[in-house]
């Protein structure tokens, strides 16, 4: 996906050419109101699916946001799956107004990955983080840390693209994958790293530092 060179995620085309095709059929027949709602659904679409150049800055051990949107969560949890016991997690907030290409937070090799269904809650929320659809990446960084990194879908949220597999090596800032209309990305960090962002604060994928490893 690191290879778009358009100016939208092609995952979004199909919506967009649908909307602007019922566009055209509407104004061919006249009906202009019809016409109107279409114009600014395929406008909208367009707009939800844009995909603009970022530029990652190179520091050692940062770790770079995945998402744009706003930090929702930011603190010590248990994590399971893979960590085994406590982790830091920073979770990003996704309105259906940022844009929602994903990309990968640092350089490293992807352990494993996995994808679960589930239920839809507003992505806001922090059991969200338990219950909504997901899928995620576990990757060993370049020097050697584990780190963990799950879309979670939202309320309006029904499609999680993720392209990264097991034994590929992701770059930092590249695009792996993008969540439709709402959603939300959390990142696990090893105990002992330093958390550089608060509740609140907004991020943009592929440039705002979340931490540092140690």
């Amino acid at each position: 996906m690191d290879d778009n060179n358009l100016p939208v995620a092609r995952e979004g085309l199909p919506f967009i050419y649908l909307f602007a095709f019922v566009t055209l059929i509407f104004a061919l027949l006249d009906w202009r109101c019809l016409a109107s709602i279409g114009l600014a659904l395929s406008l909208f679409t367009a707009y939800f699916f844009r995909d603009p150049s970022r530029h990652t800055p190179i520091e050692e051990g940062g770790i770079i946001a995945p998402a744009d949107g706003k930090i929702v969560f930011c603190g010590e949890v248990i994590e399971d799956r893979y960590f085994k016991g406590a982790a830091l997690k920073v979770s990003i907030f996704m309105s259906v107004f940022n844009v929602h290409v994903n990309r990968a937070p640092c350089t490293g090799k992807v352990i494993d990955t996995f994808y679960n269904k589930g239920e839809f809650l507003n992505a806001s929320l922090d059991k969200a983080s338990l219950t909504n659809e997901q899928a995620g990446i576990w990757m060993k960084t370049d020097s050697g840390h584990n780190l963990l990194f799950v879309q979670i879908a939202g309320l309006v949220a029904r499609r999680i693209v993720s392209y990264a597999k097991p034994e590929e090596t992701l770059k930092q800032g590249s695009r792996y994958g993008l969540i439709r209309f709402g959603s939300r990305v959390d990142v696990y960090f090893p105990v002992g790293s330093d958390i550089k962002v608060g509740l609140g604060d907004r991020t943009v994928a592929g440039e705002s530092v979340l931490g540092y490893l140690k």
